[in-house]
């Protein structure tokens, strides 16, 4: 119970810090050194309790998965923080099983049942009313943030599934190592373009180090033992807390609002991600909006 309020609390308060840090290293830079710290400290520790290694996969799949679930993910969801709002971004970043559902129905590996087809109505109606009817003016900055986050939502989609049939046999930490490195590298260059606003102070510093080892890194370690210790089909219902704890510190600390629309909204999505996930009593089969290797559930910040 420990480490599931840890690693919900920590996913959660996730969004404030990238919100309040990417003031300094902007919304590319916080998403390359998030990255390779991340992948970096996750290594470290695998290297420190001498866990074996294997990337025998070859360096491309590792690179697809890092450019859709870390590099896409991350930039669409750091874009939309400052024109959506890190509640409504963490909400539609909570949507990527909904389209999981819909790539792994298309590839041909996901069985639609009366269930998964009542979960995407519920989610894609909840969609609508987040975007549709906001407690404050609708702009097109509001509506290119939103579209950002659910762009990164499909693009991590698109990576579970791809990671499902293409690394099938590879260790979760191997994948998820990868990922973050390869996510790191591959949004470095963009720094040309979108270089840091300001040049960081002590506390950006911080803030960065904190997002990359505490907020993605150590905290993806005890997701890892909470897998083992509850079960996948346990430990994945904190993806669904993540955007209420967002959604409280966005509220309080950076004076965030949704309207009673969009919060009936976000309660539809989930509940339909609740039901495409199996979540309930009757489960058949475990789905993870991120990084899925088989018979384990996986996911990163």
């Amino acid at each position: 119970m420990v480490k599931y309020v840890i690693v919900l609390v920590t996913w959660g308060m996730s969004f404030v810090v990238q919100s309040t840090t990417q003031l300094a290293f902007g919304w590319v830079g916080v998403v390359t050194f998030r990255s390779l710290i991340a992948g970096a400290v996750l290594g470290l520790i695998a290297l420190a309790t001498q866990r074996t290694l294997d990337f025998s996969a070859g360096w491309r799949p590792f690179a697809v998965v890092g450019a859709m679930t870390v590099a896409v993910q991350y930039l669409g969801l750091s874009f939309s923080i400052p024109r959506a709002g890190t509640a409504m971004t963490a909400i539609l970043s909570a949507s990527i099983p909904l389209f999981s559902l819909l790539i792994g129905h298309v590839w041909g590996h996901e069985r639609m049942t009366v269930s998964d087809w009542v979960g995407l109505s519920l989610g894609g109606t909840g969609i609508l009313l987040l975007i549709g009817f906001p407690a404050v003016p609708l702009t097109g900055s509001t509506l290119l943030g939103c579209g950002a986050a659910l762009t990164g939502a499909v693009a991590a989609a698109y990576g579970s599934n791809y990671a499902h049939v293409r690394l099938r046999t590879t260790g979760s930490w191997e994948v998820t190592i990868a990922a973050f490195l390869w996510g790191g590298l591959l949004t470095s260059p963009l720094l040309v373009v979108v270089p840091p606003p300001r040049a960081p102070d002590l506390g950006d510093y911080w803030g960065l180090l904190v997002l990359g080892v505490v907020m993605s890194g150590l905290a993806y370690v005890l997701y890892f033992r909470l897998v083992a210790e509850v079960g996948a089909s346990r430990a994945i219902s904190v993806e669904f807390g993540v955007p209420v704890i967002a959604s409280a510190a966005g509220t309080l600390v950076l004076d965030e609002r949704l309207s009673a629309t969009q919060v009936g909204g976000a309660a539809a999505m989930m509940a339909g991600c609740v039901l495409i996930l199996d979540l309930l009593p009757r489960t058949r089969f475990t789905r993870h909006p991120a990084l899925p290797v088989p018979d384990r559930a996986t996911s990163h910040r």
